[in-house]
């Protein structure tokens, strides 16, 4: 009984510190590369594009097959038979019932068609690796929606803290407000006032916390995780050091992007299917010259010889080969030429629209990096500055030297300088890890 309830208490403990497990950024990114759907849906058309590959290696391969015919045929009105003789007496035999047997074996073999098999096979080795990149497209992409969720809740968490030191302190003054009220220098409305703030600034932390439940479950959704497990993030210590680490410079970032990021790769293979598919499309004006090969034999039940002789003296075999040269098709492959032309305009096209939107989404990262890097060091001083306000006025309106409203609109100064240092705090982290991302190919700094 005692073993029991040991063994119950462990399972107890490990599933309460399984509930209690809190996921660093790495851990969600890990998570989500072997579970998200999505990515697995992608894993799949990349192992579909193999088996197309491997088919059309194989159609580069002699075909052999082997056939066999077995039939039963009837000749109701046939007079003549087999005639023998026996004791004398000459019998005949009609059979107008027969049995056909045939047996054959048949290769063929496409030895030059202007090239349209290797090629074809070249063509689906790019479609296997555009079908790896587009992979990498959906991880990074997975990626990045994970950073986002997640720079999210670090700055809603330390928001709902800034909201309780803001209730703290509306709590403090309510209650120095009851004892003004209590010794005549206050008013009721004045400290109903108080109140107010203090419920409004409770509403506050309510409203964060939903929020902050709301994308830890967008994230738990991202990460594929469908139990009732409660989901909970590790809330890292982002320093000042952090913030206001050096930003790397724009053309860095977009010279070493432009050698990793997926999208450009697979821009740029595109363009080299263009050129496949217009070398295929050439094939149309060569000649298709073919090799194959048969033999076969036969049998038929009306033959006096027996099934092996007739195996043998009806065996049949033959080799040729055919040679064909294409005269006039409608203008198919001359059609088939010029739109394989335009695609590789449009291939080349898409390579630069590539670059360009890749340059627009880091030079965008850089500015927001930037801007608000400088945010936060001139929120970080306004913060210093409206505190240190707010505490006097506090002093002075526990003296009775500044009045309700005065109070107030100091501590809303204070809170929205606190929200600013906040939003540009994690919009800088934000930015400097897509940098980072786009630089490097990896969320986390080593």
């Amino acid at each position: 009984m005692k073993k029991g309830l040991v063994v119950l208490s462990m399972m107890m403990l490990t599933i309460s510190a399984s509930a209690q497990k809190k996921w660093t950024m790495q851990e969600c990114v890990d998570y989500a590369m072997e579970n998200n759907i999505t990515l697995q849906k992608s894993k799949l058309q990349k192992q579909s594009a193999t088996e197309d590959l491997k088919g059309a290696k194989g159609a580069l391969l002699p075909t052999l097959n082997a056939s066999t015919n077995q039939s039963l045929g009837y000749q109701p009105w046939k007079d003549a038979g087999v005639a023998t003789v026996t004791n004398g007496t000459v019998n005949t035999k009609v059979d107008k019932t027969y049995y056909n047997g045939s047996y054959a074996l048949n290769a063929q073999w496409t030895v030059w068609n202007g090239g349209k098999k290797t090629n074809t096979v070249k063509l689906n080795q790019i479609a296997e690796d555009e079908a790896e990149l587009q992979t990498q497209e959906t991880a990074n992409s997975i990626q990045e929606r994970i950073a986002q969720i997640y720079t999210q809740i670090l700055y809603l968490d330390e928001n709902v803290k800034v909201n309780e030191q803001m209730l703290e302190t509306a709590k403090k003054n309510e209650e120095r407000g009851r004892e003004m009220v209590s010794v005549g220098k206050m008013s009721k409305a004045d400290l109903a006032q108080l109140s107010a703030q203090r419920a409004t600034d409770e509403y506050n932390i309510v409203e964060t916390k939903s929020q902050l439940l709301s994308y830890k479950l967008q994230l738990k959704q991202l990460l594929e995780i469908t139990d009732e497990t409660e989901f909970d993030v590790a809330i890292p210590e982002i320093t000042d050091a952090m913030v206001m680490q050096e930003i790397p410079s724009l053309q860095s970032v977009y010279e070493q992007a432009l050698i990793t990021r997926p999208e450009i790769e697979r821009s740029k293979l595109a363009i080299k299917s263009s050129d496949v598919n217009l070398s295929i499309a050439k094939a149309g004006w060569m000649p298709t010259v073919s090799v194959s090969g048969s033999f076969g034999t036969s049998t038929n039940s009306l033959s006096s010889n027996g099934w092996g002789k007739q195996m043998k003296t009806n065996f049949d075999a033959m080799a040729g080969f055919s040679v064909s040269v294409p005269i006039f098709d409608g203008r198919s492959t001359k059609t088939s030429v010029n739109k394989a032309k335009i695609q590789q305009q449009s291939a080349q096209l898409d390579l630069l629209d590539q670059q360009k939107t890749l340059y627009s989404t880091i030079q965008d990262y850089w500015l927001n990096a930037q801007t608000n890097q400088q945010k936060y060091k001139a929120a970080s001083a306004t913060v210093e500055s409206e505190q240190q306000s707010y505490d006097l006025l506090s002093e002075q309106f526990r003296l009775g030297l500044k009045n309700i409203v005065e109070l107030m609109t100091g501590k809303d100064n204070l809170l929205s300088a606190q929200q600013n240092q906040l939003q540009s705090k994690y919009q800088t982290i934000y930015n400097q890890q897509m940098l980072h991302f786009y630089e490097s190919g990896s969320l986390i700094h080593n």
